[in-house]
């Protein structure tokens, strides 16, 4: 699926079940919820404590509904990214020794 597609889904779902969309506000404590979620279990799997599937969708969907309510087109942001880190760094970690 294409992330304009995923964009149009959230954006139907979100009008037939969810009624409208949360504020940016609201949205944007949720992702920040979300993240923390997706870090407590990227820490049990990597960590020492059981796992919990499923977060990274979580944390998807609510970057998706922020884009949609903030006129982001998702697709496009992902290929204005990769042509800046491209010339920017598309030396920079051949030449380090850390790496």
């Amino acid at each position: 699926m294409e992330i304009k597609e995923l964009q149009e889904r959230v954006d139907a779902w979100i009008r037939e079940y969810g009624v409208r969309y949360f504020s940016e506000l609201t949205n944007m404590a949720c992702l920040t919820e979300e993240v923390g979620e997706l870090a407590r279990v990227m820490a049990r799997k990597y960590g020492d404590q059981s796992f919990k599937a499923g977060e990274m969708a979580d944390v998807l969907w609510v970057l998706v509904c922020l884009a949609n309510q903030t006129g982001v087109d998702l697709t496009a942001a992902v290929e204005a990214n990769f042509a800046k880190k491209t010339a920017r760094d598309k030396e920079r970690h051949r030449g380090n020794p850390k790496l």
